[in-house]
């Protein structure tokens, strides 16, 4: 072996130095494509506009909220619906939960006629968020008298522990939102609501709550900054991207996709939010994004349960993969809107990537520096410190959203302690490289069932453990 290594050095080394500056070339592109998003949406995030509320009185408002094993936040959360929407009519969908969900919705619809149970049982129960939405898509649409406008009707999706702000429904309906005719959904703004407890985990000790708060943090500098940027670029590209929560779409768009089963969002899909705003875009809807209103949630403060929650996001994100073709042929998308929603796409995969290729540029080194020493240490001396700079520069972007988010937000705070977010924010989103691998491994085993993610308020969990969390 030795003497095979020497007679053939010069074709070794040129091998690994080619394979070695591929590697590099690759993660170059990659932070330089991370970069130039992020410049799209810092962007478009200083330049952000408020716009004029409209008329709430102008629509009917219905508020979906999908239960299972509810029983610890629906009440609050139905209250708390009224307070904000007093006018609008509340369908929960009990998605055949063990606990005491149903009891606890009729209850209240006892006291309020606005409040309406939309019961599923198994087997046709638990096999997703959208088929649960469809179903109250048909219970809607059969209660409405047959002369409803459906350009007047708008079904917006709450959280089963999602509070509105007041003042949102005007928001929604603004000039810039659903009061043009053209715009099929809007999406508000999410933050985390527990982000400034000192105890999330009050049952537990001092580090188990340091790291909790520092997750539930995290998540709240995510959407109300990174995610915010991300929809104003997307509102500027024409491609805003809809969420489970907070999501407000017109009846006459839901009619539109739903096709003769009455079926408008995508069943058994693990984002079946985003798929629904990639086919109403795609049917030539208009969405967008108001920043001037949110719905709060909880951030999860567990980790076993927040990588749960991101892996199906992530497994959902690749399989929307399979409208790259319709996406890229349809004229309703500009072509930024197009380059925004393959970046996207392949987020999942960019990650998966490097997860892969990072041990083979170390090893590649690794077997070099024994080999041939002085070959491979040139070729770290000449493009190591490029490798660390891209570092450098990664980390600088999340590191100006936890200042942003500190200044428009927290501006009590201390800069530094906005410099001390950033530079946690830069350390959280490596978990993408976690999660994005997670859900290749499901995808190659197979493992495609949807999981619910447990509330924070939930003691134990009803049933067995779902399959994300097992």
């Amino acid at each position: 072996m030795r003497e095979y290594v020497l007679a053939n050095q010069n074709a070794i080394v040129w091998i690994a130095g080619a394979l070695s500056f591929a590697l590099l070339v690759y993660m170059l592109l990659v932070f330089g494509r991370f970069l130039v998003y992020w410049a799209g949406t810092r962007h478009a995030f200083r330049h952000n506009r408020p716009a004029t509320p409209g008329d709430p009185d102008a629509f009917d408002w219905h508020l979906v909220v999908p239960c299972r094993d509810e029983e610890a936040v629906v009440a609050r959360t139905l209250a708390g619906l009224r307070h904000a929407a007093p006018h609008a009519h509340l369908w929960v969908v009990d998605d055949d939960s063990d606990d005491r969900t149903r009891e606890l919705v009729l209850a209240a619809a006892e006291q309020d006629a606005r409040i309406h149970l939309v019961q599923r049982r198994r087997p046709d129960a638990r096999i997703g968020k959208g088929a649960a939405l469809n179903a109250a898509y048909r219970e809607i649409r059969a209660w409405l008298p047959a002369d409803t406008d459906p350009a007047r009707v708008v079904l917006g999706v709450i959280d089963a522990d999602g509070r509105l702000d007041p003042g949102t429904l005007a928001q929604v309906c603004a000039d810039k939102a659903l009061g043009r005719a053209d715009t099929g959904a809007v999406q508000i703004g999410v933050r985390m609501r527990n982000a400034d407890d000192r105890r999330p985990l009050p049952e537990r000790g001092r580090l188990a709550n340091a790291h909790a708060r520092f997750l539930v943090r995290m998540q709240d500098i995510e959407f109300r900054a990174n995610n915010t940027g991300m929809q104003l670029l997307r509102r500027r590209t024409g491609s805003v991207g809809l969420g489970g929560n907070g999501q407000f779409v017109r009846l006459s768009a839901l009619d539109s996709l739903a096709g003769p089963d009455g079926r408008p969002w995508p069943e058994r899909a693990l984002l079946e939010d985003y798929e629904s705003g990639l086919e109403l875009r795609l049917a030539g809807w208009r969405l967008t994004h108001v920043t001037e209103a949110e719905v709060s949630q909880e951030g999860l403060p567990a980790t076993r349960r927040f990588l749960a929650q991101r892996t199906r996001w992530a497994q959902g994100n690749m399989q929307c993969l399979r409208y790259t073709r319709r996406v890229l042929a349809s004229p309703n998308y500009r072509w930024s809107g197009k380059a925004e929603v393959m970046y996207t796409f392949l987020q999942p995969l960019v990650c998966v990537l490097l997860v892969l290729l990072t041990p083979l540029s170390l090893a590649i080194t690794a077997v070099g520096l024994i080999l041939f020493p002085e070959e491979t240490a040139t070729f770290q001396f000449r493009f190591g410190p490029v490798m660390v700079g891209a570092f450098v520069l990664a980390a600088l972007p999340m590191v100006a959203w936890g200042l942003t988010y500190r200044k428009r937000l927290h501006p009590d705070r201390r800069w530094l302690t906005g410099l001390g977010w950033g530079l946690l924010m830069w350390l959280y989103t490596y978990h993408l490289f976690v999660v994005a691998t997670r859900a290749a491994l499901r995808i190659a085993l197979g493992r495609n069932g949807w999981a619910k993610t447990r509330r924070n308020a939930e003691v134990q969990q009803a049933g067995a453990p779902t399959a994300l969390e097992a």
